[in-house]
């Protein structure tokens, strides 16, 4: 069994070797009651129907609707919904998991997915919703007048929706199992026990998404930030009580539990160094601003004002759940240590078992089995609801992006929408797939797509909003350099089996690990883009003139962009230019 303290610290330096977590066993965690269950089994099952038949009263019939929900989502609409989209099985399993398994490191995770939206409301959210296009890559494309950029949008797009969907199927298989218990039988054990759980969740997923698009995806995002919510801090509340370590503010009160937990869980950067911290923070900082199905929730509003309310709730509406997750790992790792085990050296807590924490917490606490079963089903409406917006990202990005502007700009509105249908089918299967036999907690899972999007598309968002002079040959130089970065140590530590136990190099895994090499990588990018740009011709003026329109004071319409009010302004048609 794997010792628990520096496991997560173990995978962000590359030692990923022996840490595949009880694959024989069918990622079992250990002391979790996986039988079926009536009663929660009803309330999840009544759930993922509400979703279904959500997305079929909002199903969608033009692309719109299909990417940005008709322009027509309201502030706190749109607040819940950022909360539910961003609150995946990584926020709602993941915290409080890498919080109980590798102590003080794992606030990185708190600290830096809250700061991320400070920057976003300061310097995005209202010049995004003004640029006012449909996609992230949208925005790539039209900004530095090139398919080229928008193609490599649209394949990072689709890789950090893929990567960041896997730990949300982990998280569905693992609570499923809780709450409807081992249905391998009905695969003639062809599949495990999660792996069974995982692929129901998913294929009913796929099912309401491919039906709503952006539309039925955030009416159901307002029903999935509800029941998560509730889930979580009722949960919360009743597993402190019951166990007798808090009362009615656990949030508060957690902090006198902890001289009674091991040195691991309370000891600054025992589970990973000051600098690996230092590293995560700043790579899920500056991910969480270049997170295109995060980006995409401003499109869906009619006005700039409407964007910065919404980004002002829903960091409101996060921040609920962030300040009680360190609390449910304490009494979590309280309860484990008693009823099972001892949480760290060896053997000691699972990952498996840690990225279940929240329930076996309220297992564990002897509540009763249709509570426990309501706060698994909030696990599984976070990770619904994530993997709503990346699948509508991913989607999006291949039929707007690829299919529509690229390889038939011709493409009726029916034939995007099909398209888009067959691309979430796509990436569900992909999912499904490489999701068979995760090798990463959700945590860091998740912190590979996060470290992505800071080191390729932050930039480009940024400089591209905020520096009219950053051209094409700058932004191309740059993405290009990005994607390799991210890929180095990636192949170094051999995640996902793209080299068999990676390549090893101590260097690499020390200064640049996976999970934080937005570090290094986002300052490069900055930097080749920006010279890139320098030594290269300007962008043409109509470029210049939209960058300043998404800074204007003058309001703008619901339904046009930057890029049509330069136009009227200079008396021309389209102005973007393709390369």
């Amino acid at each position: 069994m794997i010792d628990g303290a520096p496991l997560l610290a173990d995978l962000a330096a590359g030692a990923t070797d022996g840490i595949v977590l009880q694959t024989d066993e069918g990622l079992l965690p250990e002391g979790l009651n996986v039988s079926f269950k009536p009663i929660p089994s009803v309330i999840v099952m009544g759930m993922m129907l509400l979703f279904i038949v959500a997305g079929f009263m909002f199903k969608v019939a033009d692309t719109d609707d299909m990417w940005v929900a008709g322009r027509s989502i309201g502030n706190i609409e749109n607040g819940m919904a950022i909360g539910a989209n961003w609150m995946s099985a990584a926020t709602y399993l993941g915290v409080a998991a890498t919080v109980a398994i590798s102590g003080v490191y794992g606030l990185a995770y708190v600290v830096g997915w809250t700061t991320g939206y400070f920057i976003l409301l300061i310097f995005m959210a209202a010049q995004m919703r003004r640029f006012g296009k449909y996609t992230a890559p949208d925005f790539v494309g039209d900004r530095f007048n090139s398919d080229t950029a928008r193609a490599l949008a649209a394949i990072t797009t689709f890789l950090i929706g893929f990567v960041y969907a896997l730990g949300q199927a982990r998280g569905m298989g693992l609570v499923g199992m809780y709450i409807l218990g081992d249905w391998s039988a009905l695969t003639g054990g062809a599949l495990s026990a999660y792996q069974t759980m995982m692929v129901v969740f998913m294929v009913i997923t796929v099912g309401y998404l491919s039906l709503s698009g952006m539309l039925g995806a955030t009416k159901n995002m307002v029903l999935q930030y509800v029941i998560l919510i509730v889930a979580f801090l009722l949960g919360l509340l009743v597993t402190g009580w019951s166990a007798g370590y808090t009362t009615i503010l656990p949030q508060l009160e957690y902090g006198m539990m902890i001289d009674g937990l091991a040195a691991e869980f309370s000891e600054p950067f025992a589970g990973g160094s000051y600098y690996l911290w230092i590293a995560t923070c700043f790579s899920l900082v500056f991910g969480t601003c270049g997170l295109p199905h995060v980006l995409v929730r401003f499109y869906t509003v009619k006005n700039e004002r409407v964007a910065r309310w919404s980004c002002t709730w829903g960091l409101f509406f996060i921040s609920l759940l962030y300040l009680s997750a360190p609390a449910f790992a304490a009494i979590g790792t309280a309860l484990y240590g008693e009823e099972i085990g001892a949480v760290y050296g060896d053997p000691g807590m699972t990952g498996a078992a840690g990225d279940v924490l929240v329930v076996l917490a309220a297992q564990l606490a002897e509540l009763p089995s249709w509570f426990v079963g309501f706060v698994a089903a909030g696990g599984i409406a976070a990770a619904v609801a994530t993997t709503a917006g990346l699948f509508i990202a991913a989607s999006s990005a291949i039929s707007h992006d690829i299919y529509a502007n690229i390889i038939n700009e011709d493409a009726t509105q029916r034939q995007q929408v099909l398209v888009g249908r067959l691309s979430i089918i796509l990436i569900g299967l992909l999912t499904i797939v490489f999701a068979m036999n995760p090798q990463q907690p959700i945590a860091a899972l998740v912190g590979f797509a996060f470290s992505l999007a800071a080191i390729v598309l932050f930039p480009m968002f940024f400089l591209g909003l905020w520096w009219e002079n950053t051209n094409r040959p700058g932004a191309l130089a740059g993405m290009t350099t990005g994607i390799v970065v991210w890929f180095i140590p990636m192949f170094n530590e051999g995640n996902f089996g793209l080299i068999d136990g990676g390549l090893g190099i101590d260097v690499i895994a020390t200064w640049m690990p996976a999970i934080g090499s937005a570090l290094i990588g986002t300052p490069i990018v900055f930097a080749v883009t920006i010279v890139v740009s320098l030594v290269t011709t300007e962008p043409p003026l109509e470029t210049k003139q939209m960058v300043r329109q998404c800074h204007s004071p003058d309001p703008m319409p619901k339904d046009k962009t930057a890029a049509d009010i330069v136009a009227e302004k200079n008396g021309s048609g389209n102005t973007p230019a393709d390369d």
